[in-house]
């Protein structure tokens, strides 16, 4: 009976170590396998300054630009009001200075992240390869978050988030200080074609860039930046159709 107890308790041993040496080996192939050589981190990081450094300007300028026009546009417009007797201009100045200084707070709030990400990345440290790796990770996700910020720029939920203010300034043209639909659908066209024009100049530069950089180094596109792609589904069960648009 002891004689078997030895060789039971002998064989969980040597499963046992078999199964931690196996797992050590595993673990161990496994960092091998995301170690990253020195000079591949040194590229990486070289080629994430370079491609936000030349995208710096333009986004300075989309910004500043958009940002200093709402602003003199609200300073101007609000000096008239003051300094006007007449009813109708001193509502249409006030309704005017309202609208630009929700776009100059647009502009506070949604700072250009791919203006201030080369100066943030130039600034960390990178004498030590382990400064260096770090560095790495930083630039990454500042590079990543450019691009979102791109994205963001030109999606949907910002056409629709300027309509929205757009076609309440319209409306309180027309309805809140009496005047024709037409005054009113006139002041929502030209509220319209500048907060437009404001989106569709607005730099997409990172988005491309940040693209190839996954595709040259990373083997693809993080999820984050993958745009899903609509699907319509059609199922037939007895007596009826389903349909269903998935976007």
């Amino acid at each position: 009976m002891d004689d078997a107890r030895k060789t039971i308790l002998t064989k969980i041993t040597s499963g046992t170590i078999f199964f931690l040496s196996f797992s050590i080996l595993q673990v161990t192939q496994l960092f091998a396998q995301n170690e990253i050589p020195d000079s591949l981190v040194k590229e990486r990081i070289n080629y994430i300054q370079n491609m936000l450094n030349q995208g710096k300007p333009a986004a300075n300028l989309w910004w500043n630009g958009w940002l200093y026009g709402y602003s003199a546009a609200t300073v101007v417009q609000g000096a008239v009001f003051l300094s006007n007797e007449q009813l109708k201009n001193r509502q249409d100045m006030a309704l005017g200075a309202a609208t630009t200084l929700v776009g100059a707070v647009g502009q506070l709030i949604m700072p250009m992240i791919p203006a201030k990400a080369p100066g943030k990345i130039a600034f960390l440290p990178g004498q030590t390869p382990e400064e260096r790796i770090n560095k790495l990770n930083k630039a990454e996700e500042l590079f990543e978050a450019s691009a979102l910020r791109e994205k963001d720029g030109r999606s949907w939920k910002m056409h629709v988030a300027s309509s929205a203010v757009n076609l309440s300034s319209g409306l309180v043209t027309w309805l809140g200080f009496d005047r024709t639909i037409q005054a009113g659908l006139v002041n929502f066209a030209i509220n319209e074609a500048i907060t437009e024009a404001q989106i569709w100049t607005q730099p997409t530069r990172a988005i491309k860039d940040y693209k190839n950089y996954c595709e040259k180094y990373k083997s693809g596109l993080p999820s984050s930046m993958s745009t899903p792609k609509s699907q319509l589904f059609v199922s037939a069960f007895p007596g009826g159709l389903t349909i269903r648009f998935v976007f």
